[in-house]
């Protein structure tokens, strides 16, 4: 009766370990993207600032759009240095 018993929690231990190695190794595309999409609106627009402080708000979204222009103009700035003359 145990052995019964060690099998069935062998089995179901095996199926969870398979179930989360395919959610961490799955595209992540797809159905995901709408929520991809959200999550990053949300971020630029300051979602996670205090929204009663206008000016935590204003300084966040400032300072998010400032840093994809500077990873913007290294990458231009580097990609001219590999590619260039």
């Amino acid at each position: 009766m145990t052995r019964h018993h060690d099998d069935d929690a062998r089995q179901r231990e095996a199926k969870a370990i398979l179930d989360r190695v395919r959610q961490e190794t799955e595209p992540q595309v797809g159905a995901h993207t709408e929520a991809m999409l959200t999550r990053t609106r949300e971020h630029f627009m300051a979602g996670d600032a205090d929204q009663n402080d206008r000016i935590e708000v204003i300084g966040t979204r400032i300072g998010r759009l400032a840093g994809v222009v500077g990873f913007v103009v290294l990458s231009l700035l580097l990609a001219s240095q590999l590619f260039g003359d």
